[in-house]
């Protein structure tokens, strides 16, 4: 019962074939392996974007930090959801590596709207030069509030940001449960949705430890290149990188593993509205269900894993992942322990 995070899930098998297979024999290295090429023509026909460029890196923290420094000056301001895991979670690695400043815009559940996004750019870069100036916009899709973005919400926040000139990034962490959770196409909630860089997430869906900068102005690539090398996370076999990428991405298999880890999480959801939990909107994978008191240790007793958060007085609050490996077993016997 390992509700913590996707993130304590193992690789699927599919991938762990490809590593084992891309380890015979001998390749280039630093990016020019034979499979990095396939990973560059896969990455342009799933998105429906011939001229993308793809680097890969081994963290999301990574893939973030190396997004906005490549599209936002040291002057800029990122403007970004209060709870995001750039704001939140990086322990300052995109104000390092850019040297840009984090302006947070608030909003329920985890998701900016054009309201407060339009104030916060309308309060921002009129300072002349003692001031940020306005830099970019930085999405999450799964939010950390476990909510999601349609395309349509996306693009309602990149118009106000291309209005005043600004390149938009979106934090795909965990990108394909909210292409499953949306029905939507990849290019529908990237490129077609004005989002100009992404951090296309693999490890928490059963990738051993890789993430994707996608760049859909390739403009950028050689300035993102760069920063990669000098940021250290430029893998000299990188062959082993780019065959999780390939096996992840080839015949739908990213979109085989996030349908379940969401299928799963909309089994916990309903068994625990049914059993008298509030359960906010969460379509897709990760929840922040509220109960009575008492019930955080009565799971644990049971040998449920999970995230304990702050709630209101006479509540509890936690937060619970499925991922590609969780099994409708895994959740009614999570069920079953939060019964009194």
């Amino acid at each position: 019962m390992r509700f913590a995070s996707d993130n304590t899930s193992g690789a699927a098998p599919e991938i762990m074939a490809a590593v084992v297979k891309s380890n015979d024999g001998y390749d280039r290295s630093y990016g020019a392996d034979a499979a990095m090429g396939r990973v560059t023509a896969l990455v342009r026909k799933v998105f429906q974007a011939p001229q993308a460029v793809v680097h890969l890196v081994a963290t999301g923290t990574a893939a973030n930090a190396l997004s906005i420094a490549s599209h936002c000056p040291p002057w800029g301001a990122v403007f970004c959801h209060t709870h995001a895991h750039i704001a939140e979670d990086e322990c300052g690695a995109p104000e390092f590596f850019s040297g840009a400043k984090l302006v947070l815009v608030p909003g329920d559940q985890g998701k900016m709207t054009p309201a407060t996004l339009a104030d916060a750019l309308s309060r921002t870069g009129e300072g002349g030069v003692h001031g940020v100036r306005r830099g970019m916009l930085s999405l999450t899709n799964v939010t950390e509030a476990g909510t999601v973005y349609s395309p349509s919400e996306i693009k309602a926040l990149t118009d106000l940001a291309k209005a005043r000139g600004l390149p938009c990034h979106l934090d795909g962490a965990r990108f394909a449960n909210a292409l499953v959770a949306t029905g939507a196409t990849p290019a529908e909630m990237t490129w077609q949705a004005g989002i100009d860089v992404l951090s296309l997430g693999g490890t928490k869906n059963g990738c051993l430890g890789v993430e994707g900068v996608v760049l859909f102005n390739p403009e950028k690539a050689w300035e993102l290149e760069l920063r990669r090398k000098r940021a250290g996370h430029l893998f000299s076999k990188n062959r082993f990188l780019a065959a999780q990428i390939e096996a992840y991405l080839t015949d739908g298999l990213w979109l085989r593993l996030a349908a379940q880890a969401n299928a799963m999480g909309q089994r916990l959801a309903a068994g625990l509205a049914a059993q008298g939990a509030t359960v906010p909107d969460a379509p897709a994978n990760m929840l922040f269900p509220l109960w009575s008191p008492g019930t955080h240790d009565r799971l644990e007793a049971a040998g449920a894993q999970f995230y304990r958060l702050s709630a209101p007085e006479g509540r509890e609050r936690a937060r619970l992942v499925t991922s590609w490996s969780t099994t409708a077993a895994d959740v009614d016997a999570f069920l079953a322990a939060l019964q009194p």
